[in-house]
């Protein structure tokens, strides 16, 4: 877990060299809980205010997705690949037909069965049954359908970048949020106006602390996690760019096989098969059919 990592290292060099150049942790342990409450307290009310449930809901599992990190890894694109290859040839060779039995109820398909993470992916799997639908029924312009595909992957695109947006606007609140609780410590402050410097400064520096955790909580934490959740999406939507990708190649008339050598061009670098690796597995694929 790299997000966990960084925030602990982040932290422990923030803290550490607090402490190591003399900084006294009690007063800023003594005011960060309040200090906190205020500062969190207050961001997750406007994150409540400006946000539907679902999209609340949406939100908390990218927060789990960004601990996880990307869902998708070579060996699942060159799965995704390899199905599309199986339903690219049979297409080619007895007809968009021939698809039919295995789009109607892909949870029955032995295609779908044999990559079952894939027809878990249940976005992915509606990706593939709709536009295979829209070729059985003649629906065989390329750009046009190049051209309804990507609107939708735009469109889905957008609703699952809405968390990261979400997060990135309370980053940019914490910092003023922050300010709001140091402002009520100085009023806390002002009202013991009459006790000795001693007590005061105690008092001044933890009016201090909530400015200090605005700050670190909005660029040390949510602004990171709002760019590496933002991340996350963006490298998973290739997974529906591949798709695209194939369908629109083998809508070109091309052969499967360089429909889905297409497709493997859409794939991230980080997780590309080689053209080799493509192949043994396309082969694996004709062989069992």
């Amino acid at each position: 877990m790299p997000a966990l990592g960084g925030l602990g290292f982040l932290l422990a060099c923030v803290f550490g060299s607090f402490v190591a150049s003399g900084g006294a942790i009690g007063p800023l342990a003594a005011a960060m809980p309040f200090e906190l409450l205020t500062i969190l307290g207050a961001a997750i009310g406007t994150f409540i205010m400006a946000n539907s449930i679902g999209d609340i809901k949406h939100t908390l599992g990218g927060v789990a997705q960004v601990l996880k990190g990307e869902r998708f890894r070579k060996n699942d694109y060159i799965e995704l690949l390899s199905l599309l290859f199986y339903f690219t040839r049979l297409a080619s060779q007895r007809g968009a037909m021939a698809l039919e039995p295995h789009i109607e109820k892909p949870e029955e398909s032995p295609a779908f069965k044999h990559y079952e993470k894939i027809l878990k992916n249940h976005h992915a799997t509606a990706l593939i049954c709709d536009y295979l639908r829209m070729i059985g029924m003649n629906a065989d312009d390329p750009h046009q359908i190049e051209d309804v595909m990507a609107r939708e992957l735009k469109k889905t695109l957008n609703e699952e970048l809405h968390p990261s947006h979400a997060i990135q606007t309370m980053a940019d609140a914490l910092p003023a949020l922050g300010i709001v609780a140091a402002v009520l410590g100085v009023i806390k402050t002002m009202g013991h106006i009459d006790e000795p410097p001693r007590v005061l400064g105690e008092m001044i520096g933890g009016a201090l602390v909530g400015t200090f955790l605005g700050v670190l909580l909005a660029y040390g934490v949510a602004a990171p996690f709002a760019s590496r959740m933002r991340g996350i999406v963006e490298a998973d939507s290739k997974f529906s760019e591949v798709i695209r990708a194939v369908l629109v190649s083998h809508l070109h008339g091309n052969a499967p096989q360089v429909s889905v050598e297409t497709g493997r061009k859409m794939v991230p670098n980080a997780h590309m098969p080689s053209f080799s690796e493509l192949e043994t597995a396309v082969q694996n694929v004709q062989i069992a059919a």
